[in-house]
Formats: structure tokens, C-alpha cells, sequence
């Protein structure tokens, strides 16, 4: 399969305190993680299976990247699809969910807030197929950190490169700026789907 960069230029201007120089060096870096999945995808094909092993091996290496390579490219995907210069606000089953888990709105942006404080990488809004509930899990990479049965509602991209540009180190700041540009509309359809 031939995995292809969605176009996401629209976003452009349109973001609140998220420049276009910002969202330009972020969607460069995307396009990258995309063209190095093909890259390990086309390799995987012809690589020698009988000479992997724990150590190393060129099937073993591609096939210990290729998850970061496919995390990188889709969840960098859901990320831009979740953001939106545009007014909007959770359906009220979303909200009602949100309250019931995390006792209200206010008390899930706190958890956000401190959950992305707390990992360079990423963190997920995620239904739990166990326990049938939403949670903020954080991930170190992009392959790293989420447990199994997870249906990710958003992504937030907390690596440098999503905020150094507009705001250094004040990571706080680029939380804000990003939960004030969150696509209701596509988090609610997400959750809708499950």
C-alpha cells in the first residue's frame, strides 16, 4: 500500500495563535514520517527473513520502525483533522461522556493539560474498549506508551516541534493555543463511530 500525505493547507492562517510557519515546518515533518513509511513498507518486501534476529538484521530493524514510521505519518493525520479556526463545541453525548469520566469539562482540560506536561510525545483521547470509558493516555514516541483496546478520539502532538517555533519552551501556552483550535465537529464524529 502507497500511504499519501493528506493536504491539510487549509489550515493556513486559520488557527488561533498557531502560525503558518509553525503549521508549514510541522507538515514538512509529517511528509517526512509518510515518505519513510513507504520507504520501510517497500524494504519489507524484499528483506531477508532468514537472517533476523533479536540483535540485528535488516528485517529486524525495519520491522522494529516501521510502527513508528506508521504512528508518525496517521497519528500526525489526526492531529491536523482535529484542528479547525472555526467555533465548535462537543455533542452533547461527547459532553455528557467528558463530565462522567472526568467529572466535568473544566476538570478534563486540567487533565490535558497536566497529561501533556507530562510526556514529550503525544496524548490521546481514547475510548477504552474495556472498560468502555474515555482516557487521556500519553505516549514517549510514537509507538510507545498507548495500551491495547484503544480507540483514539484526538490527538495532541506534544513534541518541540509542534510549538518551538510560536512558543519556545512555553509548552502551556501552545496546549491552550491548541485546545482553543480543537475541530469539535471531527472529535465528535470520531466518538460518534465507535
Amino acid at each position: 500500500m502507497t500511504h499519501i500525505t493528506q493536504d491539510f493547507s487549509h489550515l493556513l492562517g486559520s488557527l488561533k495563535g498557531i502560525s503558518e510557519a509553525q503549521l508549514s515546518a510541522h507538515f514538512k515533518l509529517y511528509e517526512g514520517y509518510v515518505k519513510k513509511l513507504n520507504e520501510i513498507e517497500e524494504k519489507l518486501v524484499t528483506a531477508d527473513r532468514a537472517a533476523t534476529n533479536y540483535s540485528y538484521g535488516e528485517y529486524s530493524e525495519l520491522k522494529r520502525r516501521e510502527a513508528v514510521a506508521f504512528n508518525g505519518s496517521y497519528l500526525h493525520q489526526m492531529y491536523f483533522e482535529n484542528l479547525s479556526g472555526e467555533e465548535s463545541a462537543p455533542s452533547e453525548a461527547l459532553a455528557a461522556e467528558i463530565e462522567k469520566v472526568f467529572g466535568s469539562m473544566e476538570n478534563w482540560v486540567t487533565d490535558v493539560k497536566a497529561a501533556a506536561a507530562a510526556t514529550p510525545g503525544w496524548l490521546l483521547l481514547t475510548w477504552n474498549l474495556v472498560d468502555k470509558k474515555l482516557h487521556n493516555y500519553i505516549m514517549y514516541e510514537h509507538h510507545i506508551g498507548l495500551p491495547v483496546h484503544q480507540v483514539p478520539v484526538m490527538a495532541l502532538d506534544c513534541w518541540e516541534h509542534a510549538f518551538m517555533i510560536d512558543f519556545g519552551t512555553k509548552k502551556a501556552e501552545y496546549l491552550t493555543a491548541f485546545l482553543d483550535n480543537l475541530d469539535w465537529n471531527v472529535i465528535n464524529e470520531r466518538f460518534g463511530n465507535l
